[in-house]
């Protein structure tokens, strides 16, 4: 899929850029180069590959370091709502700023 001059300046217009005739060249060449590549990726057999969470996986076995999913807080809502100018149900209640 190869872009135009006329694509170019479609996007450029939708992202609000100006862009003289010599931009606009250059732009065509990297996007048109940009989608050489993906359609080069895109040639490659990939079946039976596995995905990778991380590139290191591909070297070998990679230990995820994740903490224990844990409480190491305490809970404080009632503290909290208690300084509170307004609670109802449990939930924080504001004044009204949309009509």
């Amino acid at each position: 899929m190869a872009l135009t001059r006329d694509d170019v300046s479609r996007i450029a217009q939708l992202a609000r850029l100006e862009l003289g005739a010599a931009e606009q060249a250059a732009m065509l060449e990297q996007l048109n180069g940009f989608f050489d590549i993906v359609e080069r990726m895109r040639a490659v057999d990939t079946r039976g590959v596995a995905p990778l969470y991380t590139p290191l996986a591909a070297l070998g076995e990679v230990a995820l370091r994740l903490r224990e999913d844990a409480v190491t807080e305490r809970d404080e809502r009632a503290a909290h709502q208690a300084v509170a100018p307004a609670v109802q149900d449990g939930l924080y209640l504001v004044p009204r700023v949309i009509e």
